[in-house]
């Protein structure tokens, strides 16, 4: 085929690429094989008869004549078996082997992340012609992908999709599978894998091999001392950056040939030897996903290993209609339920997670007796996925009016400050007493100071509204104070908005892990940070003392219903807002 065909962006189908030529190939030899194999003693079976000598079946004699002794040697060998066998196996590759036929996935399945999809795509382009990119470009085809990004993107089901498509041996497998008791078997297993690759490379005229989470295998050497054990990160490192280069090694009959050839050559004369057969490269494509590219040796990532990174992002939002469009066209739902409508909910949101609120959904519909999903289902889903089941408490009758001049706090700044607000409530929900979920009106990917400021009033909204009613704050402020800080923190060790300009967060502290902890360290940012949350204190109070009507009348609907819709809180809001500027 013309190298043309190898389109940017689209799988190339058809009989002439390189990988369905050889698996052809392969499929005839394996025929003259099984021709030669059965015909030669088919046909002396044959003359046997012919020639009045016919082939008699049944047990030998030495069987027929001493049982006793047969049964005994029988049980001794499978007592033998049975040991052995542990040992034997402890070093067999650990991987599953998928066909086509196995899996019902394909790229017409892979919607959203068109960027990744066409990378991917292209790659699988090049190992399905990798003799024609060979012979007419010169050019030499990967054979190493990594797929890095969070857990749920998407990374082992584009590979299935990959592999699918391709119509090629799917050889699937999970690092920690690699981990064995024995010394010196997880170098083995390893070494297993890579050579089932080859074998079915050569066999089917590709393989693709996929290792989940392949940074428990691949974290970087360094820090190792002299002295650890080769069984250990070093050693398994070393043999994944030999056998990524063992695509070209010969097979077992290939040196079994060029040793017998080689004694031949040593007794012939010079200029008369006999040429040795050129082993053929196998034609493998190794794919390996992890969640932290960053702790991966560096030695792997270097060109003939795992040269090309596909990066799997959280979805924007014009990817994730397209995903929840893909998962609203097999699942039952009412016309308000639409592809737009969940992509604005889920900000953030992996393509799993999409398709798990959708059917928790239809758990909800189903537990109400209804056939198809609601808007109010998706959102109660939502809630039930992130934070957790509702259920009633049991409270005093003191404490569930402070929880809900608490709930009430957060929702009336929430809604003030022109956040979407969701639900709020004072059902227990998780470890939470009660909740405000919200979040931007608008999908944003920056955050200025100003908003960061709100949203640590809106944390401390719920204190401000219980010193106002009750005179002191109770033990439920304990999560809203580490939010705060944690915003305060992000804000002065991060992002510039202290006295200094230095990031904290690029200060190696061994002792302080994580950014809160550097920032408290520091004795002037942490005074910064204090003046921040007082601050962020202030304007919460001053807010939900000069909208105290709406504060009431949240107050008293949350008591009333126990739960309120967003566009509840908001009319409450307006109507308050509205009567005491009238």
């Amino acid at each position: 085929m013309d190298i043309t065909d190898l389109q940017h962006g689209r799988l190339v189908h058809g009989h002439q690429v390189d990988t369905t030529a050889a698996r052809e190939h392969q499929r005839q030899r394996r025929l003259t094989r099984l021709v030669v194999a059965f015909g030669l003693p088919l046909a002396w079976i044959w003359y046997r008869e012919l020639t009045g000598n016919p082939v008699s079946p049944g047990l030998p004699s030495i069987v027929r004549s001493s049982p006793e002794l047969s049964l005994l040697v029988v049980l001794l060998v499978l007592m033998a078996a049975m040991t052995l066998i542990p040992y034997l196996g402890a070093g067999k590759s650990p991987h599953t082997m998928l066909r086509a036929s196995d899996s019902k996935i394909r790229l017409a399945d892979v919607v959203g992340a068109e960027a990744t999809r066409r990378e991917a795509i292209d790659t699988l382009n090049l190992f399905l012609n990798h003799q024609t990119f060979a012979d007419e470009l010169g050019g030499s085809p990967r054979r190493g992908v990594l797929f890095e990004g969070l857990p749920g993107t998407g990374k082992t089901y584009l590979a299935k999709a990959l592999a699918a498509e391709a119509g090629v041996p799917f050889l699937f497998v999970s690092a920690s599978e690699f981990q064995s008791m024995f010394f010196g078997q997880t170098n083995k297993k390893v070494r297993s894998f890579f050579k089932a690759m080859r074998k079915a490379a050569r066999a089917e005229g590709g393989a693709i091999g996929f290792i989940e989470e392949f940074d428990a295998i691949g974290g970087a050497r360094s820090g190792m001392s002299s002295n650890s054990s080769r069984e250990g990160s070093v050693g398994i490192v070393n043999e994944l950056l030999v056998q990524m280069q063992s695509f070209d090694l010969p097979t077992g009959w290939q040196k079994m040939k060029s040793k017998w050839i080689d004694r031949v050559n040593s007794l012939l004369p010079e200029g008369t030897a006999i040429p040795r057969s050129k082993p053929t490269t196998a034609n493998v494509l190794l794919i390996a996903a992890t969640n932290r590219a960053a702790d991966l040796d560096p030695a792997l990532l270097r060109p003939g290993r795992f040269d090309r990174v596909i990066h799997f992002d959280l979805p924007p939002h014009s990817d994730r209609v397209e995903i929840a469009e893909y998962y609203l066209n097999k699942k039952s739902h009412t016309p308000a339920v639409t592809a737009k409508a969940i992509a604005d909910l889920s900000a953030g949101y992996t393509p799993v997670r999409i398709e798990r609120i959708l059917d928790e959904a239809l758990i909800i519909a189903l537990r109400h007796g209804r056939r198809a999903m609601t808007v109010e289902d998706v959102i109660e889903a939502q809630l039930i996925t992130d934070v957790g089941l509702s259920h009633e408490v049991g409270y005093h009758p003191d404490e569930r009016r402070r929880v809900a001049v608490h709930e009430a706090g957060h929702a009336l700044t929430a809604a003030v400050a022109g956040r979407d607000i969701r639900i709020a409530s004072i059902l227990r929900r998780g470890g939470a007493l009660g909740l405000v979920s919200h979040s931007e009106a608008d999908e944003r990917h920056l955050r200025t100071p100003t908003e960061a400021f709100n949203l640590m009033a809106i944390a401390l909204a719920g204190r401000a509204a219980e010193m106002q009613e009750f005179g002191e704050a109770s033990s439920g402020i304990a999560s809203d104070l580490q939010v705060a800080t944690t915003i305060a923190a992000q804000l002065v060790g991060q992002l510039g908005a202290g006295d200094s300009l230095i990031s904290l967060e690029a200060a190696a502290m061994p002792t302080a892990a994580n950014l809160v902890a550097k920032v408290l360290a520091d004795e002037a940012s942490r005074k910064k940070v204090d003046q921040m949350l007082f601050d962020a204190a202030d304007a919460a109070a001053c807010l939900v003392l000069e909208h105290r009507y709406a504060l009431i009348n949240l107050t008293n609907a949350l008591l009333d219903y126990d739960e309120l819709t967003g566009a509840e809180v908001k009319a409450i809001v307006v109507e308050a807002v509205r009567a005491t500027t009238a």
